[in-house]
């Protein structure tokens, strides 16, 4: 099977400073990924050097077959990766439904799937994004970057500041995503052992190069790793679905 991203030897950073250091990554059609590491490692770049927006250094991206390693972040979109930032990037003075309808793109996401998907987003269709919670928001950035029909969905931190009752569901919808709809996924989460539940594949960064690479359920196994590279010991944890 052909890979859908791959990068090899991919350097990038911010100005001067080099952040990503000679990473190699593949992922496969319908695969996903947990991108793990403490804060500042380098995690939130390296979904910026996919889609575009930091300082190239080195190495090459590719994407569905094609070199996008000098494409311009709005050509990778239309590409088909799609992007939901920690800043949300929500049409607030816009409706749900509007949110929605504004940036669709043909494709088997679409207005009804979505609200199947979310069906809190169908009662506040008609709310405002200022009046909605900020799980909320996030259900509708998730939502958004979904009706564009990406082939790659990027998701970062997407339950950073929410309460544990939503990080639940929501940790709950990447997991049917994964899962049961064949969404390939690169997922920056603080919940590491949660998502490793979710994914089929996980990369531990640290100083912006990767110190481990592997299936979640190894990595979820693996109590030594974790308390090196995450600062956390494994307890009783989800049960995996694959160990693919």
């Amino acid at each position: 099977m052909s890979e859908l991203l791959t990068l090899e030897n991919v350097e990038s950073g911010h100005g001067e400073a080099i952040v990503i250091r000679g990473v190699f990554l593949q992922l496969a059609p319908g695969q996903s990924l947990a991108l793990l590491g403490r804060n500042g490692v380098g995690k939130t770049t390296l979904l910026d050097t996919i889609i575009g927006v930091t300082r190239h250094r080195g190495g090459t991206i590719r994407f569905a077959g094609r070199d996008i390693t000098r494409l311009k972040p709005e050509a990778r979109a239309a590409a088909g990766i799609g992007w939901v930032p920690q800043e949300r990037n929500i049409f607030k003075s816009l409706t749900v439904e509007e949110n929605l309808t504004a940036v669709r793109r043909p494709g088997p996401w679409n207005v009804v799937k979505l609200y199947q998907l979310f069906p809190r987003l169908a009662e506040r269709r008609r709310n405002l994004g200022s009046q909605l919670s900020g799980g909320e928001q996030q259900m509708l950035a998730i939502a958004r970057a979904l009706i564009l029909n990406p082939k790659l969905l990027l998701l970062d931190e997407p339950t950073e500041g929410l309460a544990p009752l939503i990080v639940q569901e929501l940790l709950a919808t990447i997991a049917r995503l994964t899962w049961q709809e064949g969404m390939s996924a690169i997922i920056v989460e603080q919940h590491a052992q949660k998502l490793l539940g979710s994914t089929h594949r996980a990369m531990i960064l640290e100083r912006g190069e990767v110190v481990w690479s592997g299936t979640s359920s190894a990595l979820a196994k693996d109590t030594a790793t974790l308390e090196t590279h995450l600062g956390i010991a494994r307890r009783a944890g989800p049960k995996h679905r694959s160990t693919a």
